[in-house]
């Protein structure tokens, strides 16, 4: 009972003290400890002999520790070892092997470190040189064998240590290759599970690499010879190792397993694995040397048991059964035990707690030395694997090992119980700042140090309550952790640290952060190989971090090429290759975290085109052709495309064929007769088509009759009385045979008719002669060759030739609609009139101007298609006479036109006046003068003039308003405000209403008595439809016309600026010259003087507006300045020419003096005879026998018109109702006479004038021609 009491007592103590085990600390080193082990050489330590032995052992401890050694259980004496010398402030152990072989001082060492605190001691460390010994010199004889057998070629390489590592090679240093049939064995060995006769060579070569020296060991070669004198039977299979149906296998817990079946047989036989009792561990294991070997690493006690190998073959199969037991050395169930720092008076645990197969002993010792041989101590007792101390007392501190071993290892493992009275101190550094990312958790040390063990309590700023529940977690060791940190966490913290002996505070900052995202991600791409691509990557971070962005690709670092460019937040690529495809990742890392994005790019190209083309199913019409697709590159074949080139008829030409979707290899390809094929294939994805493949053979049909005619047969006529049959030919293609020609036949469409047929060839037309004028035909085109006709041609239809029409619309009449639209009205013409097909019809109309009209004098022309019997006529005049006809039209021509009619357009509104000037101003009045509209359309009833005043911006007051009388052309304003600007507008009415108004602005004159304007000027009407929008810059219309004084420009403005100017420049100057400027001081058109004849001037209007306003500036025109402009000067007014007219007609009446005198005196002139004898209606020269003159017409078409006048210039002024002055020779284009002289002075009317007024004489009034018409009059 009292053994039991005890028991229960001695488990409840050490559950009170289990606590201690968490709070073991660091003791800092400036406090006193017992040694610490720190550093020491592994228990397996194999050196290497051409290098010192170093013998690692370093320790810690206050005061700090010395050092001994043991050399196989006995005290190592280092100094009276010249060669063995020991690290200052180290037990390291330095050997010198240079005097000394390394093997001298193999053996089992062990380091000791003592203060006055204690004792530790290292494990024991094995020394052991390292070996590589050479193989043994030895004849191998060769090795002969039948085709078939199986056979191992032994290895058997010398022991090293460690063991070697084997491989097989041949002469070349080439590894030999390995197989299901050929393998090689954890021992070396290598298997044949039977040999083949290429098996046979000389050079099979076993070679041992001994890791630790990196040297490598060879054997001497092994010749194998395989005969072939008798076939060998197929045979099941047999284990060539292991040996029999079942064997044993141990392994070491933690270690890797490795089990192997090799079996021979005939044919090869195959592994497989199971474990009978249970399943073999999937994410542990691994199938070699083509499923012989099974691996299983880090062994566990689970993997022992019975595994099943089995051979198989088609002649049977074999079972080999592999028992496997798992042993271990001792490993620790919970950790090795932890030093103890206790008070005085406090209680402790030091617990060793392992395990392992079989189970361990333990065994303790304090300071090196067996516990049941150490000083009895009442505060310790030892239970086992678990030494309790209890009021341990100043001066019990002490090293205890513990040690743990069974037969295959040991455990050793040092801990200190060090008795100290410590105030508390904090070891986290004062003042240290910890930064978090907002929503992770964060931990906050204190790591304390005091005996006894202090207590930890946190603050946070104001200290207003300790920091204990949601959402902080206090750990045992001091640590506070915030699980999900936000931005109302950060702040100042305060860690406590208190025990018996005292308090210690520190302060610790937290700041959080918020996160870095990647706002942008990088996007997958497709690229075509040789383009450019960017990843673009935005990132949003705390302002306070500093990021960094990097690149991967494929999880790699990016190549080092400059065609990769890294810029802030994208990387681009030019120049795309295919070794660009990959996935790309941006990382943006800050101090704190970091965010990722990848995505994948995708290289495109044209595919690489097909390959290895055969025909195959060859027939007289079709053959099956198959190809290999080539390289995709990432996008898909769409489809391919077949063409082919013909080298009996289109050598050179490849047409397309047919095509088949990307999925398919293979198309059935239809052909013709008669030609010689060669095929070749395209891919098309969605980047586009590749390059062609290589032609296919050549495949030839045989010749057949055609299989088709030609195609778009057409009849038409050429002339009246001819048929034209078209045709589109065959190609050579189509001809389907040699000798292609035409069967081409025709007749009238009408009951009876009989086929007329020609054979033609090389061609693809027929004219049919002498046919009636557009009488309908049937027409058929057959294709013939030498080896048949073609199928029966279909009928087409066409007409023979077509004529002018033979009549004119009858009924013909008009009706007005408006001002400016009239209707015109006809009784359509009877087909069998119109001889071709009815194109439609034509309305041609004038204008009269009270003289005889000429055909030719037509204003405008209306074609209306098809079978029209009315049009509209627009855009006329108001208040006019019009005169037209109608005629219709084939495809030959017009017809006559019917007989002319006429119809008046009734008035409309009329145009602006023509002028608008301020003639006379006073403070007070002004005085406006104008012209009445050039464009009346119709009688003017009146004007109306409406102004108001202008302020200095330009806002407009009240509008006054006058009603003027037609016959007005004046108007004065009295008792209007002085040195005030008006504004003028003034429009002419009929009694269709008002039209648009003209435009000025003016000021009264100020106080000194001068107006703001300069001279009155005239505007000319603008040109602006009403009711449209006005452009934004305040000109419009510019126009010019070039005469004899300049160029006269005019225009249209309608802005308020008064400062306006003409800027003009020779085209294509040079940049020095500058532009040249005229005010218009208020006019809307002027005269440029002084141009240069030849050139092209470029001009523009510009306004300048008040108070420094930007400038507005019209469009520019180009006017040309003709080259001859300098000689057109009026001759008609020069005085040599006047004078010599003046003696011309004195010669000339004297002479007519003469003549009269000499026919009184019985002469004759001979007129009537020359006339009998000339034509020609030109002057003929003079006689100088008998003082006559030529021939002269006397015709009335050459006379001027009566009532006419001609102008000193030469030219004939028309009345307003006409046309333009550009008709006449004024404002064309000068002509020279042989001698240089300038006849386009003289013309009296320009060609277009000749055309419009009948075929008068253009005949230029020369010196000849006005003797002439002298003698007309005479």
């Amino acid at each position: 009972m009292m053994m039991e009491w005890r028991r229960r007592m001695d488990a409840a103590l050490l559950v009170l003290l289990l606590g201690h085990l968490a709070a073991a600390l660091e003791v800092p080193l400036d406090l006193p400890q017992p040694p610490t082990i720190t550093h020491q050489s592994p228990k397996d330590y194999i050196i290497d002999p051409r290098e010192n032995i170093i013998i690692h052992c370093d320790a810690k401890g206050k005061p700090h520790p010395s050092f001994s050694w043991t050399r196989n259980g006995t005290h190592f004496d280092t100094e009276q070892d010249s060669n063995v010398s020991m690290r200052p402030h180290s037990g390291t152990l330095i050997v010198d092997i240079s005097r000394e072989k390394a093997e001298h001082y193999e053996g089992i060492y062990q380091c000791t470190a003592r203060n006055k605190h204690g004792t530790a001691v290292s494990n024991n460390i094995v020394v052991r040189q390292s070996r590589s010994p050479l193989w043994s010199k030895e004849k191998i004889k060769p090795i002969v064998v039948q085709e078939g057998v199986s056979l191992v070629l032994p290895c058997q390489p010398p022991a090293g240590l460690p063991p070697p590592i084997i491989f097989w090679m041949d002469n070349n240093f080439q590894r030999l290759p390995q197989s299901r049939r050929v393998s090689q064995s954890l021992n070396g060995d290598l298997y044949f599970s039977n040999v083949l006769r290429e098996d046979s060579r000389n050079d099979y070569i076993c070679y041992a690499r001994f890791p630790h020296t990196q040297t490598i060991q060879q054997k001497q070669p092994i010749v194998v010879k395989v005969l072939n004198q008798a076939p060998v039977d197929d045979r099941r299979p047999t284990f060539l190792i292991p040996t029999g149906t079942s064997s044993s296998k141990t392994v070491l817990r933690g270690h890797t397993l490795e089990m192997e079946c090799i079996a021979e047989g005939l044919p090869t036989p195959e592994i497989a694995w199971t474990k009978m009792s249970g399943d073999l561990p999937a994410n542990r294991i691994s199938f070699l040397h083509y499923n012989k070997t099974l691996r299983i690493v880090n062994v566990s006690e689970s993997d022992a048991g019975d595994y099943r190998c089995t051979a198989k073959n088609q002649l049977g199969s074999v079972h080999h059964t592999i028992h496997v037991s798992v042993k271990a050395a001792p490993y620790w169930i919970s950790g090795p035990p932890r030093n103890l720092v206790l008070a005085p008076g406090e209680n402790g645990v030091l617990t060793c707690r392992a395990s392992g197969t079989p189970k361990p002993s333990i065994t303790w010792a304090m300071n090196g030395i067996p516990i049941e041989n150490s000083p009895k101590d009442l505060s310790r007792k030892v239970e086992d694997d678990t030494v309790i101390f209890t009021d341990v007392q100043t001066g019990s501190s002490a090293v205890y090992q513990c040690n743990i071993s069974n037969d295959y290892g040991y455990l050793l493992s040092n801990a200190f119980v060090n008795v100290l009275s410590e105030p508390p101190r904090v070891l986290t550094p004062a003042n240290k700042v910890y930064q978090v990312i907002r929503n992770h958790h964060v931990l906050m040390d204190c790591s304390s140090f005091g005996s006894p063990i202090p207590k930890i309590t946190w603050f946070k700023d104001s200290r207003s309550s300790t920091l204990d529940g949601d959402p902080y977690i206090l750990h045992d060791n001091g640590t506070l952790e915030i699980h999900v940190a936000q931005a109302r966490n950060s702040g100042k913290y305060t860690c406590v640290a208190r025990n018996q002996l005292g308090i210690y505070e520190n302060h610790v900052y937290l700041e959080v952060k918020e996160p870095t995202r990647i706002l942008k991600q990088p996007e997958y791409k497709v690229v075509q190989r040789g383009r450019a691509v960017v990843f673009e990557c935005k990132v949003k971070h705390d302002p306070s971090l500093i990021p960094t962005m990097t690149w991967l690709k494929d999880d790699g670092e990016l190549p080092d090429d400059e065609r990769l460019i890294v810029d802030s937040d994208s990387l681009a690529i030019t120049d795309v290759t295919e070794n660009d495809a990959g996935v790309y990742t941006c990382i943006m890392n800050t101090t704190l975290d970091h965010d990722s994005a990848s995505a994948e790019l995708t290289v495109v190209e044209r595919p690489d085109p097909p390959t290895d083309l055969e025909l195959t199913d060859q027939k007289k019409r079709s053959v099956q052709l198959t190809w290999t697709p080539g390289d995709e590159h990432n996008s898909p074949i769409q489809k391919f495309l077949i063409q082919y080139e013909d080298l009996l008829h289109h050598r050179g030409h490849w047409h397309n064929l047919t095509e088949v979707p990307g999925t398919k290899t293979t198309a059935h390809l239809k052909l013709s007769p008669y030609a010689h094929y060669i095929f070749r294939v395209l891919a098309l994805n969605a980047v586009g088509l590749s390059q062609s493949s290589f032609p296919s053979r050549v495949y030839r049909t045989d010749p057949a009759a055609p299989d088709q005619n030609p195609t778009g047969v057409h009849g038409y006529g050429t002339e009246h009385n001819n048929l034209v049959i078209s045709w589109k030919p065959l190609s050579g293609h189509q001809s389907n045979g040699p000798g292609l020609h035409y069967r081409v036949m025709w007749r009238e469409k009408m009951a009876g008719s009989d086929w007329n047929t020609v054979t033609v060839a090389n061609t693809s037309k027929f004219v049919v002669s002498g046919t009636p004028t557009f009488v309908p035909y049937e027409l058929k085109v057959q294709a013939v060759n030498d080896y048949g006709d073609g199928p029966e041609p279909a009928v087409a239809h066409g007409f023979s030739g077509e004529d002018l029409p033979i009549a004119a619309p009858e009924n013909v009449q008009a009706v007005v609609l408006n001002s400016t639209l009239a209707e015109v009205h006809w009784d359509p013409v009877p087909s069998h009139l119109i001889r071709g097909h009815l194109k439609g019809y034509k309305v041609y109309y004038w204008r009269e101007h009270g003289h005889k009209h000429s055909p030719d004098h037509v204003e405008g022309i209306l074609s209306f298609s098809g079978n029209h019997t009315h049009g509209m006529l627009p855009g006329l005049h108001p208040f006019t006479l019009y005169a037209f006809n109608v005629r219709v039209y084939n495809g030959k021509g017009d017809g006559p036109p019917s007989p002319p009619q006429q119809f008046n357009t009734p008035e409309g509104v009329p145009g602006q006046p023509t002028s608008f000037v301020v003639t006379d101003s006073s403070l007070d009045s002004l005085t406006l003068e104008w012209s009445p509209p050039h464009d009346r359309n119709g009688h003017i009833t009146g004007y109306t003039l409406k102004y108001q005043p202008v302020n200095n911006s330009n806002e407009l007051g009240p509008v006054e308003e006058l009603a003027l009388a037609a016959n007005e052309t004046s108007v004065t304003l009295p008792n209007l405000k002085y040195s005030t600007r008006y504004k003028f507008y003034l429009n002419a009415k009929t009694v269709t209403g008002a039209g648009p108004a003209i435009s000025q602005e003016v000021d009264t004159i100020m106080d000194e008595g001068n107006t703001q304007t300069s001279h009155p000027v005239a505007w000319s009407p603008p040109r602006r439809p009403p009711h449209k929008a006005r452009p934004v810059s305040p000109f419009g219309n510019l126009s010019s016309s070039v005469g004899e004084e300049g160029a006269l420009i005019s225009w249209e403005y309608w802005g308020p600026e008064k400062n306006i100017y003409v800027e003009y420049i020779v085209e294509n100057s040079e940049g020095e010259e500058e532009w040249q400027k005229e005010f218009v001081n208020g006019s809307q058109n002027v005269m440029l003087k002084g141009l240069k004849g030849g050139l092209s001037y470029r001009v523009r209007l510009v306004a300048k507006g008040h108070h420094d306003q930007p400038l507005h500036c019209s469009k520019e025109l180009v006017v040309k300045v003709p080259a001859v402009a300098s000689r057109q000067v009026d001759i008609a007014t020069q005085g040599w020419f006047i004078g010599l007219m003046c003696a011309i007609a004195l010669l000339i009446l004297i002479l007519l003096i003469i003549c009269f005198i000499q026919r009184n005196k019985g002469g004759k002139y001979p007129v009537k005879e020359k006339e009998d004898a000339h034509t020609d209606p030109e002057f003929q020269p003079m006689k100088d026998d008998d003082c006559t003159f030529g021939e002269y017409s006397d015709n009335e078409d050459h006379k001027p018109l009566k009532g006419s006048r001609t102008p000193s210039n030469g030219t004939v002024k028309r009345d307003d109702s006409d046309l333009s002055l550009a008709d006449y020779g004024e404002g064309g284009d000068g002509q020279f006479n042989e001698d240089g002289s300038f006849i386009g002075q003289y013309s009296g009317k320009s060609a277009s004038r000749d055309t419009a007024e009948g075929h008068e004489s253009s005949e230029a009034p020369s010196p000849i021609n006005a003797m002439n018409s002298l003698n007309s009059f005479v």
